[in-house]
């Protein structure tokens, strides 16, 4: 896009390029048809439309730095060459996570990684039904989803106490319900230990009947090529680049799943797998190259899931990564439970929104929505004013669009801010949903000051209503 003279070579190792790999599961159940649909573009296009040179089934084996080349092993020809370049550009993402778990040789084993994978595991379901997913993350729990969608009998085995961490352990039973209600069995904290022909063994003994297994515990960032030319990685495990990706070498940039980011939230690199980072950091090294100014962002880490009938979306940090991490955050949190449209139109939905401030400053550390309604548009929000350093207190004042079908004259988002700046002024105080339980076992006198019909929906035991 920037320099018609540039000679740009892509190399892929695998059959395609450019393809959509956060929609691979939805190819399972049949929202996307057609596997081909995947490809977002080819080899031909580029070169027809961009004079961009893509070859796949080349496999880049090593860098040679000191001469400015790169080897490359074409697996359809069965031959290697080199290629020189002015400037190389490390995009290798990150590889599934394969333990060796004893009797893997017997299963039936799937990834849900490239479309090769999607499709393979797609034609494997017609005869065999019973589908156990393992790792309750982003794909585990969408492959599950679009298993479940396409007729399997399918169980999500997760070895923490929960799926999704990116929501915290409050917020994300509102998934584990629904998983559950849509006829996935969902197993928490048990670790699989081994397969046999036709079930998996889980260390509590269970046994899991299984025709087939999708493996989705995670992925690890690919770095074998980096590691080789001496490329630093960081402390993360993946690729270290500096403010502008660029890696200890001035001529070799990475981007994407395979090189660690840092935070606008804590001091210290991490990794994220996700595409609008991704996205910016190539363009950015474009830019770079090409003599245009550019600095890396500092990221929140925002993202979005449908888990059948419902929707989540996250931004920041939650509650669970700040005890685990152990930052020294001094945080409190607002939650609201509010329609995201006037309660009137007949497709309102309830709209579950929880946010982490910091105690002292009142900044905004963090998000979470979970609901049947647009949930991903009250987190774009707060990841709005995160970007320009939002304070709970900016909350009620955002001036957001209202009309009866779309939202309410007060919006979630708004609503969460006049709580949390309730909480942060001092003005009110809380008593935290995780606390109840043991207040009401030590006896505590609570007092439901809600109107009769709200008593219906349920009660807490031992309080008093007036």
């Amino acid at each position: 896009r920037l320099d018609e003279q540039a000679q740009i070579l892509v190399f892929e190792r695998g059959p395609e390029v450019s393809f959509s790999n956060c929609s691979l599961p939805y190819h399972l159940s049949g929202v996307v048809a057609d596997a081909s649909r995947l490809v977002m573009m080819t080899p031909a296009k580029f070169k027809k439309q961009y004079n961009i040179e893509v070859r796949t089934g080349s496999e880049v084996v090593a860098i040679n730095r000191a001469a400015k080349t790169v080897t490359i092993h074409n697996a359809l020809e069965n031959r290697s060459y080199e290629e020189s370049y002015d400037k190389l550009v490390l995009a290798p993402g990150a590889t599934p996570i394969r333990p060796a778990i004893p009797g893997s040789e017997l299963m039936r084993l799937h990834t849900v990684h490239k479309v090769q994978d999607t499709v393979a595991l797609q034609k494997d379901m017609a005869s065999h039904q019973r589908v156990v997913v393992i790792g309750g993350g982003f794909i585990g729990v969408e492959a599950a989803e679009n298993l479940r969608e396409g007729g399997n009998d399918v169980t999500l085995i997760e070895a923490q106490p929960q799926i999704l961490k990116t929501f915290d352990e409050d917020m994300v039973q509102i998934f584990h319900k629904e998983l559950t209600d849509q006829g996935v069995t969902l197993i928490l904290n048990d670790k699989v230990t081994a397969f046999t022909r036709d079930a998996v063994v889980l260390a509590s003994g269970k046994q899991i009947p299984a025709d087939m297994v999708v493996m989705s515990i995670g992925v690890t960032p690919e770095t074998s090529l980096a590691k080789a030319a001496g490329l630093t990685l960081g402390s993360t495990g993946a690729i270290a680049v500096d403010e502008i990706c660029r890696t200890n070498d001035p001529d070799i940039y990475a981007v994407g799943d395979a090189i660690e980011v840092h935070s606008k939230l804590f001091d210290a690199p991490y990794k994220l797998s996700l595409a609008w980072p991704a996205q910016v950091q190539a363009r950015g090294v474009a830019d770079h190259i090409n003599g245009k100014p550019f600095v890396a962002p500092h990221f929140i880490g925002s993202s979005c899931i449908k888990v059948f009938d419902y929707n989540g979306a996250s931004t920041g940090l939650t509650e669970g990564q700040i005890q685990a991490a152990g930052l020294p955050i001094d945080y409190e949190v607002a939650q609201v439970q509010a329609f995201d449209r006037v309660s009137l139109m007949p497709d309102a939905q309830v709209c579950h929104l929880k946010l982490l401030f910091e105690k002292g400053s009142g900044k905004i550390l963090g998000a979470q929505a979970i609901g049947k309604g647009n949930v991903d548009k009250r987190i774009d929000v707060i990841a709005t004013a995160m970007h320009y350093g939002g304070k709970v207190e900016d909350l009620p004042e955002l001036e957001l669009c209202y009309a009866p079908p779309f939202s309410t004259a007060k919006d979630v988002t708004n609503m969460a801010g006049y709580v949390a700046s309730n909480l942060y002024s001092g003005a009110f105080r809380q008593v935290r949903a995780q606390q109840v339980r043991e207040l009401v076992a030590s006896g505590a006198y609570i007092l439901d000051v809600r109107e009769t019909p709200e008593l219906a929906a349920g009660v807490i035991q031992g309080s008093h209503s007036i």
